[in-house]
């Protein structure tokens, strides 16, 4: 068990995320941000698994083969495209399909790759990380068209044109 290390880790990326936010005018959305990882169910599970070079959701996902601490999270963060999976009301036998995601939470969900990626790249981290990131992903996404699209669009804009002019296109055109 690493609580402390934990502690720290999540308190930081929180901080990232929240002044990310900030810059962009999402103040409420900067300081509510992943309030559920400091939650016992999240929180003690970050603390067993916790590695310091990525998410301890892996770690137990690997030991356990899933993770109750990111079935918790998924559920109460509106920034995870993962929340706005619903049943779909075009298919009669009820199957999952994904809802588009506000701006807002799509702008937090960037801020939160953008922190994720700084905390575990540490030195390393450039620009390009989170798009690198998400490219990586094993498969596909479940996310609606309009999110996919809209993430995209600032992934490849901070990775080409950095953070003052993604910021500035979020601030101005997008919120």
């Amino acid at each position: 068990m690493k609580p402390w290390k934990h502690f720290k880790t999540i308190t930081y990326h929180k901080y990232l995320v929240m002044r990310g936010c900030f810059k962009v005018g999402l103040y409420r959305q900067g300081i509510f941000h992943d309030l559920s990882k400091y939650s016992p169910t999240e929180f003690l599970v970050g603390a067993k698994y916790y590695q310091g070079n990525r998410s301890p959701n892996n770690a137990e996902r690997e030991a356990i083969g899933y993770s109750s601490s990111w079935l918790h999270h998924k559920g109460r963060n509106k920034h995870h495209y993962e929340y706005w999976i619903d049943y779909s009301s075009k298919n009669i036998s009820g199957g999952m399909a994904p809802a588009p995601m506000p701006n807002r939470y799509i702008v937090e969900m960037l801020m939160d790759r953008i922190a994720a990626s700084k905390v575990y790249k540490k030195e390393a981290y450039t620009n390009r990380s989170p798009l690198e990131y998400y490219l990586l992903g094993k498969e596909p996404a479940p996310m609606h068209e309009k999110t996919k699209r809209v993430l995209e669009k600032l992934l490849y804009m901070l990775a080409e044109e950095g953070e003052e002019r993604t910021f500035a296109y979020i601030r101005k055109k997008l919120l």
